[in-house]
């Protein structure tokens, strides 16, 4: 039999000790998913973990450390695919991202035991556990911190509604204030209010925009030109 001559018990001993510190490693990283109820969790990042030592420890036994290099390379392109299944996007706002990263340093971890790092696999187990629990209070202060209109990335449409026969002059003229007030417009849609008023939603070409420019715009077409509804809203993204 060729597992007899291919047995030996110094390597097997070796595989094992990878297994098992990437068993218990990735499942103290999907531990803490699991407890937040994420999509992938204590079993997912336990085998991610210990499916990544399984190639790298393969690979080294067969073919060297050369040939372990090489297998990492996959594991840390393979493991993307793996966590694109996780990433969901709803409207303007992406989830799983968090998630997704986790998964990766979950196959980092894995990889690091499979090349018999035991002691620099607990620490990167460490530094992840670090990340998703002791930075959320950071996290979540940041987000409580109101922000001004010009310090984040994001995309800034203003909005009027008009009559349906208003509509073309009506649009020339939010397009012409927006001009003037420095204020390039990407896209000018129209959007149904019923059968006799239309939305036109002016879509901006900048990232940085003072809230007051906007406030004194809307206020200036209301005011002015007798548009009944306008208003302007403002999405951030990363």
């Amino acid at each position: 039999m060729r597992f007899l001559t291919l047995f030996h018990l110094s390597p097997f001993l070796d595989t094992a000790i990878s297994y098992v510190t990437a068993f218990v490693l990735g499942t103290a990283i999907g531990a803490e998913r699991q407890y937040r109820q994420r999509t992938a969790g204590l079993r997912t990042n336990a085998l991610v973990a210990i499916g990544a030592a399984a190639f790298v420890d393969l690979g080294q036994r067969l073919g060297g450390d050369v040939e372990s290099i090489r297998v990492i390379s996959y594991v840390v392109s393979g493991i993307g695919f793996l966590g694109a299944g996780v990433i969901m996007k709803e409207g303007m706002n992406v989830r799983g991202l968090n998630t997704a990263a986790t998964l990766w340093c979950s196959a980092a971890v894995g990889a690091i035991a499979g090349s018999d790092m035991v002691a620099e696999a607990v620490l990167l187990t460490g530094v992840v556990l670090f990340a998703n629990t002791a930075l959320r209070p950071l996290v979540d202060a940041i987000n409580r911190i109101p922000f001004a209109g010009g310090t984040v990335e994001a995309t800034y449409s203003v909005t009027i509604t008009v009559a349906v026969e208003e509509a073309g002059p009506l649009g020339d003229l939010l397009v012409e204030h927006l001009e003037n007030a420095q204020l390039p417009v990407a896209d000018l849609a129209t959007q149904e209010r019923g059968e006799e008023q239309v939305a036109l939603v002016a879509t901006l070409v900048g990232t940085n925009v003072a809230h007051s420019e906007l406030d004194t715009l809307v206020e200036h077409l209301s005011r002015v030109h007798g548009i009944d509804h306008a208003t302007w809203q403002v999405s951030t993204h990363d």
